[in-house]
């Protein structure tokens, strides 16, 4: 299960802490903590677990944690650690997909940041990546650790008693469809980003037309201005295109995975650039809507019928990939695991039912809609060791694991330098 809350803080950080008369807090290896981001974290842990944020106490508890968080990541440098920009894109979609479904929408998240999606990737990248090495090189430490039957065993016998309740269980699997944008629709766009391109060619002001037309709200209101930065940022079909332009000059118009853009280079240092673009989307479609919907019902309906398997459906046309590959099984998840949406979906069914086509968002950029089938639900009961050995497992993982890294992170404070100046 991905760090969410910690990904949130962390991603956070950076955004709140700029323009801020600010102190160091703390140095680890090359890397500083703030003040104003120490701040930030206690304000959003005391949120959280109700603590009083001006507990002396609490604040370094808050600092002890991100101070390993620097060490993790000194050690991953030490160690070599790669995570690739797929990876940090990844991570980086599930996280806007994760601030969409807490603002309720795209539009509300980028009215909160004041920038487009697009940009608040940007702005995230580096500290992404970061806590993707640091996650890695801890799972590399301790992704293995086992647990003999004995050590459950006797896990079990200590802590019966407060082990507590085992969660309420749904297994499920799903059959998406992404749809297919219509073509006119894509062609459409791409006439408007050509009649722009033309515009601009006869001596339209671009600033001018990137306020009234980009679909870019991040950067629109500045004319389309998306400052400067490094090589890497941007989708590789943008930067090719920028990187090849003189100062000053203005692209052909350049699709990527967003839509279709006009670029102008304003200035260029190395494998820096300044560059302003508008933006032109391709909306969505309700007539592939429709289509996505009326197969997904044709689907259940054969399904119900019993000309083939909902297995057989899945691996056969399943958007899902991933899923897809193992006949459109998502696994068993507990209620806290799941997605609000998808959750109001399966409390409301029986053992062996099929979902109708629910709205299904995979990322900030992308949706589908999905029929989703509950295979078994395990309610909410006290944890015994013959019908819950595998939960207790790994309880008693956790436990080690917990164990073993707390003394490595002691080990880590013996050889790499750190420095608490408050």
């Amino acid at each position: 299960m991905k760090k969410t809350i910690f990904l949130l803080v962390v991603l956070l950080s950076p955004i709140f802490a700029q323009d801020v008369l600010d102190e160091i807090v703390a140095v680890v290896d090359n890397e500083i903590i703030l003040k104003s981001e120490l701040d930030l974290r206690i304000g959003i842990e005391a949120s959280q677990k109700r603590f009083d944020p001006t507990s002396a106490t609490e604040k370094r508890r808050v600092l002890d944690g991100m101070i390993t968080e620097k060490l993790l990541y000194a050690q991953a440098e030490l160690d070599t650690i790669e995570v690739s920009d797929e990876e940090v894109r990844q991570q980086l979609d599930y996280q806007m997909n994760y601030f969409i479904q807490q603002y309720g929408s795209k539009e509300r998240v980028e009215e909160t940041y004041g920038m487009s999606i697009e940009k608040i990737k940007r702005e995230f990248k580096e500290e992404t990546k970061k806590n993707l090495m640091a996650q890695k090189v801890q799972q590399q430490k301790f992704g293995q650790i086992d647990v003999t039957r004995r050590e459950v065993l006797e896990f079990y016998e200590f802590y019966k008693d407060s082990l507590g309740l085992i969660p309420e269980k749904f297994t499920l699997g799903h059959i998406f469809i992404n749809p297919k944008k219509n073509s006119s629709v894509k062609e459409k766009a791409k006439k408007l980003a050509m009649d722009l391109l033309d515009s601009l060619r006869h001596g339209a002001d671009f600033a001018l037309l990137a306020t009234k037309y980009s679909d870019d709200p991040g950067s629109k209101a500045q004319g389309g201005d998306l400052g400067s930065v490094q090589r890497g940022v941007f989708y590789p079909e943008f930067e090719s295109a920028a990187f090849a332009l003189e100062e000053n000059a203005i692209s052909e118009v350049v699709e990527s995975p967003v839509g279709f853009h006009i670029i102008q280079l304003l200035e260029r240092k190395g494998n820096q650039i300044h560059t302003r673009h508008i933006l032109i989307m391709i909306k969505s479609d309700d007539q592939s809507d429709l289509k996505a919907i009326e197969f997904l019902t044709e689907i259940k309906d054969s399904i119900r019928k019993g000309f083939e398997t909902f297995e057989y459906y899945a691996k056969k046309y399943s958007d899902d990939k991933e899923t897809a590959k193992f006949n459109g099984k998502l696994g068993t998840m507990e209620a806290s695991q799941m997605e609000q949406p998808l959750l109001t979906t399966v409390y409301g069914m029986e053992e062996g039912e099929i979902s109708p086509p629910k709205k299904l968002n995979t990322d900030a950029t992308n949706y589908g809609y999905h029929i989703v089938k509950l295979y078994k639900r395990v309610p909410e009961h006290v944890a015994n060791i013959d019908e819950d050995f595998d939960d207790i497992k790994r309880l008693a993982q956790f436990r080690k694991r917990e164990k073993l890294y707390k003394e490595w992170v002691e080990e880590l404070k013996s050889h790499i330098y750190w420095e608490i100046k408050i």
